[in-house]
């Protein structure tokens, strides 16, 4: 695979020979928590582990493109943490954030530019995304995203169906400022697999774009897709009982084998048999690998809480969720994150009691709450979701600020991923995932002007060669034509 692009006034082309350069080998609720922390990053996730197996056998192997010191100066500023500044300075240096102010003295060196006029913000992380496992062009060869091959796939992992060349991530990047983003199996199935967290950068492989430390995902679905998948070919599920059942019955083996496990890691003696399926349940139980479940109705998600206590896993966050309103409380007191539409409703029944004052309603309840995409289209306008669920709830009386319901795009995605220490908010240290939109980002107007990921630019709207193009797209009518 090769790759043009051009990044911070630098030319790269990747492939062939060229492919040694190394550019390419490449929830809390209460707000403050940084969410939880994964070993799913080391070779070996825990101590102890050299007896057993690698919980990493695919490890990250992403590193940023180059940057360069770079100064913004005269912004409106939204923190991503619910913070706001107006005619401020955002300094980043070595792919991470250096200093967020008044008045920032630009580096030696530094690149200088003056946003008077537009808004910085951290880059949005949408949390639900099968883009690589459902590219672009949508055809039957490229539908990767579920195994419908059982109620229980916990063996699969998204990753090994994700195409990095899909050219969905560039219109993500470029149109609508993402900057990070899980994809998830599909939801088919009660245990769909291992979900994968991405920097939204090209690479050859996809281990290339893998986020560094990011803890893994089990997706899981509860509701009308299992039991009408496995229902309408005469098999279990076919009642939502049917599906509570299932997943009570596999947690129970994953206790065993998770027992067992442990044990041999702890006295020795002879090494369990391996089962794929089970090292992922086991990591769940184990705190390492973090539930991401599809869930429309509030009574389902109650009993799917009432579900992870007795098994003794956590819910980092139900998606879709379009009844979340009703059991914020018990989101909060969960630590269970939500993560909703602005305003898709009404194509099957579990989806038709939502209402687009959802994201202002959770928030009032002091619950974790963001927005998500689902799809291809609507991860290029999430700030524009934001806005129409923000207007909702301004609507209801629910006051809330632009800054603060920036936190629906960045950090809270960022702590229902376990990934909050290093990206989510325009913090010093943290990584220098940033975008300059041309205007205010709820404006239907606004677009990106220029994105950095880890400090690096890697589009500019002014600049016609800085736009990422894969393989895929290159010599294709409109190739580049990222609009």
């Amino acid at each position: 695979m090769a790759i043009g692009f051009r990044a911070s006034g630098l030319s790269f082309r990747v492939g062939g020979v060229l492919a040694a350069i190394s550019l390419l080998s490449a929830c809390a609720t209460d707000g403050k928590a940084e969410g939880p922390k994964s070993a799913s990053s080391s070779k070996q996730a825990a101590p102890g582990m050299g007896k057993g197996y690698s919980h990493d056998p695919f490890p990250s192997t992403y590193k940023a493109y180059p940057g360069t010191p770079t100064l913004l100066t005269n912004v409106t500023i939204f923190d991503g943490e619910g913070g706001t500044l107006t005619g401020g300075s955002v300094l980043f240096s070595d792919g991470k954030i250096v200093a967020v102010g008044q008045s920032v003295a630009a580096p030696a060196g530094a690149t200088v530019i003056d946003g008077t006029g537009k808004v910085v913000t951290p880059g949005i992380i949408d949390i639900h995304s099968h883009l690589g496992d459902y590219p672009s062009p949508g055809v039957q060869a490229n539908s990767d995203g579920n195994e419908a091959t059982g109620p229980v796939t916990a063996d699969v992992w998204a990753e090994h169906s994700v195409w990095p060349q899909d050219p969905g991530f560039s219109r993500a990047l470029v149109n609508g400022g993402v900057t990070t983003l899980q994809i998830l199996p599909g939801s088919a199935n009660l245990m769909g697999g291992r979900s994968v967290v991405l920097k939204n950068v090209y690479a050859r492989t996809e281990q290339g774009m893998k986020f560094p430390g990011a803890p893994y995902g089990l997706k899981m679905a509860c509701g009308e897709n299992p039991k009408r998948v496995y229902g309408s070919k005469g098999r279990q599920p076919s009642t939502r009982m049917g599906n509570i059942a299932v997943d009570r019955q596999t947690w129970a083996k994953a206790a065993e084998y998770k027992r067992k496990w442990d044990k041999f890691e702890t006295d020795g003696g002879e090494a369990p048999t391996r089962d794929i399926a089970m090292d992922t349940l086991r990591g769940v139980l184990s705190g390492e690998i973090l539930v991401q479940n599809h869930c429309y109705r509030a009574d389902e998600m109650a009993i799917v809480l009432d579900m992870a206590k007795e098994f003794g896993y956590q819910v980092g966050a139900f998606h879709h969720a379009v009844e979340a309103y009703k059991i914020g409380d018990l989101l909060k007191a969960n630590g269970t994150c939500a993560a909703v539409w602005a305003d898709w409703w009404g194509f099957k029944m579990e989806s038709y009691d939502a209402i687009s004052e959802n994201l202002a309603l959770l928030q009032n309840a002091g619950a974790c709450a963001m927005i998500h995409s689902d799809d291809e289209n609507g991860i290029q306008r999430l700030n524009q979701e934001v806005a129409k669920a923000l207007a909702a709830g301004r609507r209801a009386g629910i006051q809330i600020s632009d800054a603060k319901a920036w936190e629906w795009l960045t950090i809270n995605p960022a702590k229902a991923l376990g990934i909050a220490d290093k990206t989510g908010s325009l913090k010093p240290g943290k990584m220098a995932d940033v975008v300059l939109w041309n205007g205010n980002p709820f404006s239907v107007y606004a677009r990106p002007e220029k994105v950095w990921i880890d400090g690096a630019m890697l589009y500019d709207a002014n600049n016609p060669k800085l736009r990422p193009v894969s393989d895929f797209e290159l010599g294709q009518p409109g190739a580049g034509d990222t609009k």
